[in-house]
């Protein structure tokens, strides 16, 4: 017998919108304090910004999305359909 999946529901919805809105806010947090100490210059902060922040949200929302739950039934579908002969 097959384990019972539930699908995520809006708690898992929320906390993905955290994560994402939290990863955002740190990076530029992050850039920004760099950028009053005179680490880096403002186009390496504008470069981070239209190159690096994009990246970061892409494996992080992939990330969160495993660790919330929802992949689960796409993966599962995949690997219990039946080979096309």
């Amino acid at each position: 017998m097959g384990a019972t999946r539930h699908t995520p529901g809006p708690d898992a919805d929320a906390a993905f919108r955290l994560g994402l809105l939290a990863t955002t806010a740190l990076a530029f947090g992050g850039v920004g304090l760099l950028l009053i100490t005179g680490q880096v210059d403002l186009l390496a902060a504008v470069l981070t910004f239209v190159f690096g922040l994009p990246l970061l949200l892409l494996v992080v929302a992939c990330l969160l999305s495993i660790w919330l739950g929802y992949t689960k039934e796409p993966v599962d579908a995949l690997l219990t359909s039946p080979s096309r002969e």
